[in-house]
């Protein structure tokens, strides 16, 4: 399973990437407008600076909703850095966008699905990652990681090539129910991804080998 950190914050991107686990970012607006970057060039710039971080895999969204605009700004910001995936919402334009690009080379995302059917449109439509949202789907009572589960088991019937990309996980269990059910990619924050170090045993175990430690040693 790769991890993808779901925020604009370079300090956050750093420390994930320097914990030695991190695969990807990804951003949108409004992680965009959460770290107060404005105006189109300072955009690119941060995207930049993302990239200059980590290894690969960073998701840049468009903001039109047509479909000459989206290709227009994709094309833009694949010219960042080869390491741009773009990122395209599942929209009738986005799904001609995602084709368009696929026949470019030019690595995609599709976000804001919500169901099995806009799932399948993106794999054919050759989408690189698909990104279903868990939270917001658990927010109205719908079961997002039931979403994941059946997009999983459609993929793997007919060997589409498109990544399923969990997005909108919350905690650490949706990351862990993500991998058992055999996601390829979780996006998510920081203290998520740190969540995993946690264990009352682990800290009660240290706290005794420390001890035992610092008797033998006569302090």
């Amino acid at each position: 399973m790769k991890f993808f950190i779901d925020t604009a914050n370079l300090d956050e991107i750093k420390e994930a990437y320097d914990l030695g686990v991190l695969d990807g970012v990804t951003t949108n607006p409004s992680l965009m407008a959460k770290e107060g970057i404005t105006g189109e060039e300072n955009v690119k710039a941060h995207y930049k600076a993302i990239c200059d971080i980590v290894d690969d895999k960073v998701s840049a969204e468009v903001i039109s909703t047509d479909f000459e605009g989206m290709i227009k700004e994709g094309k833009e910001l694949a010219k960042i850095d080869d390491k741009i995936v773009v990122k395209v919402p599942m929209i009738k334009d986005g799904v001609k966008a995602i084709k368009y690009f696929s026949n470019e080379g030019i690595r995609t995302n599709c976000t804001l699905v919500f169901s099995p059917g806009q799932a399948i449109l993106a794999a054919k439509a050759g989408a690189t990652y698909l990104s279903p949202f868990i939270g917001r789907l658990d927010d109205i009572a719908f079961d997002g990681l039931e979403l994941i589960e059946q997009i999983v088991h459609i993929y793997q019937n007919y060997g589409f090539d498109t990544q399923v990309l969990a997005a909108s996980v919350r905690h650490t269990m949706h990351l862990i129910k993500c991998a058992e059910i055999g996601a390829d990619v979780v996006t998510c924050p920081l203290n998520v991804i740190t969540g995993l170090l946690n264990h009352p045993l682990t800290d009660a175990g240290l706290a005794k080998f420390l001890a035992d430690h610092a008797k033998a040693a006569g302090k």
